[in-house]
């Protein structure tokens, strides 16, 4: 059974729970204000002279699906990088799913191309939209953890 949270609270678990995880393998993790468009997290290694950009999101259904906004598809660089957490039930280990942000940006540039050359299902033409979707079905980005190299 999946948990029940408000979807905020959802995030914030989510947040907290990388930061945990960047933390029990070394790292500095920071949590940022909610000011921080498109980041999350500002992670660095022990001496401060490495430092990457997160940028969390988390479902409570235990899926491997998560949606983002068209503004994904433009906002990546090499050190900017998407954790996707699933949170599955309580007493459950959530799901890690560590994906580079430009992967990111190509999977979900694609994907919506995809869906928006396809018809409703009366027959009409889909109308374009700012939602996108970052799927994990095959588990390649799971626990991967050192794809991030500080």
């Amino acid at each position: 059974m999946s948990i029940k949270l408000e979807s905020q609270l959802v995030g914030v678990a989510g947040e907290y729970l990388v930061a945990g995880e960047l933390s029990l393998r070394g790292h500095i993790a920071s949590i940022t204000l909610r000011n921080s468009r498109g980041i999350d997290i500002i992670a660095s290694n022990s001496d401060g002279s490495k430092s990457i950009t997160i940028q969390v999101k988390t479902n409570s259904s235990g899926g491997k699906n998560w949606i983002l906004t068209k503004k994904s598809e433009t906002f990546f660089s090499e050190n900017h990088f998407y954790v996707f957490v699933s949170l599955g039930s309580i007493g459950q280990r959530p799901k890690f799913h560590i994906v580079p942000s430009k992967v990111v940006a190509n999977s979900i540039s694609a994907g919506h191309a995809s869906w928006l050359s396809g018809t409703k299902k009366n027959g009409g033409k889909r109308k374009d939209s700012n939602i996108r979707k970052f799927s994990d079905n095959s588990e390649q980005y799971l626990e991967t953890w050192d794809l991030i190299k500080l």
